[in-house]
């Protein structure tokens, strides 16, 4: 079919196609509310320290669980979702559709961006050359569809683990035709997010690993990684591309191990090949519980290193090994993530990405909504109880007082670098008696936590 005829097809069929047909723009109308589908919390103008509640928190509506996901899951693999626009096809006819499908699902909920892989909004050709052809019209048609919403792309990646030439890795290869494919595979997603106005590009090495050091030269594979990705910022400089570079941690999953594995892990890789200048961090709850972290943890790593990001907003269900994926509901846990990231200044390029699933038993279109309502709330409250907190100062009162010891006289001093260990000694025989350790009033804390919430 040739590609005038695609579109006036499509035109005609968006045309009179509403995707979510009955469900209207979801409004705030408050915590008293009984409407499912309406905010009790998030109530994007209103001021949260100085600035929109809509600009703390930049929701973002992932492509690929929110269009491309069926409902699978290991027991089984075919689709449970109900998506009545669906013809079950990867064609890009459907992709095209699937574009349309996005914008009114992003407009009826007042989300501002969005995020994708390059796989997720074009289908794969025979040849590269094929596939970069889909990917452009495709980018045309979200191109149009932004302009006609005012909804941005928070970032665009580039999907290099689920075809199976990335068995072994994409950067991390044994194969270096692969690596090679995988370079004009990330050229042509960090053009087409640059095309789009994209604030940010993400690296997610779902292959960057190994399965067994028996048949792996890591020391070689990491070499080729940092390589990589140094190709990549220099791309970026020839293009003109001002969004922000963001490396997201994962410990496993596809991999036994992966080399971003957590927050300490990627920064320590972004030192070591001279990239700390270059990445932020996009940090995931699920990806940082399974690393053995929680989502306060590794923010709190990247953000005294300066490198904090973006987050992926989701959770995982403790009762499991694994990623799930599940929409956040958890006050306390936005409460804490809220809390870290005001004391880090907030979120500037990045956003709150719903890198999120309905569950397999949650099929019908309403779902979607209903899940992105429920995380958008509890993440509009964990942002109120913070900035309250924050206000109230015991917290970080508590918390400085704490560490008064390092304010006097001997503190300051080993801070500025200016004693040893014969200083400190000398110091300890002449004081004699060292000052008693305080109560860290853990429980005290958490009750005040409680006042809040």
């Amino acid at each position: 079919m040739c590609a005038q005829k695609l579109t006036t097809r499509m035109k005609k069929r968006t045309a009179r196609a509403e995707f979510f047909p009955g469900i209207a723009p979801i409004r705030y109308e408050g915590p008293d509310s009984k409407n499912p589908l309406a905010f009790k919390h998030y109530n994007p103008e209103e001021m949260v320290e100085g600035k929109p509640m809509k600009d703390h928190l930049r929701f973002s509506v992932v492509f690929w669980h929110t269009l491309r996901g069926v409902g699978a899951d290991m027991f089984g693999m075919n689709r449970s979702w109900h998506r009545p626009w669906e013809d079950g096809s990867d064609s890009l006819e459907m992709a095209l559709k699937r574009v349309a499908v996005l914008f009114e699902f992003c407009r009826k909920l007042g989300a501002p961006f969005y995020a994708f892989h390059d796989r997720d909004v074009a289908p794969e050709g025979r040849t590269l050359r094929e596939t970069n052809r889909n990917l452009d019209r495709v980018v045309k048609e979200l191109k149009k569809h932004q302009a006609d919403t005012g909804v941005g792309l928070l970032w665009g990646t580039a999907c290099l683990f689920a075809h199976p030439r990335y068995m072994h890795g994409a950067a991390t290869s044994c194969n270096a035709d692969v690596f090679a494919h995988a370079a004009a595979q990330v050229k042509k997603a960090i053009e087409v997010t640059h095309e789009l106005d994209g604030a940010g590009y993400v690296f997610w090495g779902g292959r960057e690993g190994y399965s067994t050091l028996l048949n792996t030269d890591m020391k070689r594979e990491l070499d080729h990684l940092g390589a990589f990705l140094h190709m990549a910022v220099d791309w970026k400089k020839k293009i003109g591309f001002k969004g922000q570079f963001y490396i997201e941690p994962k410990p496993k999953e596809p991999t036994k191990h992966q080399y971003d594995s957590d927050a300490a892990a990627c920064l320590n890789f972004l030192r070591e090949y001279d990239l700390m200048g270059h990445l932020k961090l996009n940090i995931e709850t699920n990806h940082a519980t399974l690393a053995g972290h929680t989502m306060q943890h590794d923010l709190e790593v990247a953000g005294a290193a300066g490198a904090l990001g973006s987050i992926d907003a989701n959770t995982g269900d403790l009762l499991l090994g694994w990623d799930t994926d599940q929409f956040p509901t958890d006050v306390y846990l936005t409460t804490q993530i809220m809390l870290t990231l005001l004391k880090y200044g907030g979120l500037t390029t990045g956003g709150t990405n719903f890198d999120a699933k309905c569950r397999r038993e949650s099929f019908e279109p309403v779902d979607l909504f209903h899940a992105h309502i429920g995380g958008m709330d509890a993440f509009a409250r964990g942002l109120k109880i913070a900035a309250a907190i924050r206000k109230d100062g015991r917290l970080a009162e508590f918390v400085r007082h704490r560490y008064s010891s390092w304010d006097g006289d001997i503190g300051r001093r080993i801070e500025r670098g200016e004693v040893g260990f014969k200083e400190l000694e000398a110091y300890v025989l002449k004081k004699g008696r060292l000052a008693p350790n305080a109560s860290g009033r853990q429980e005290f804390l958490e009750n005040l936590i409680n006042e809040f919430v």
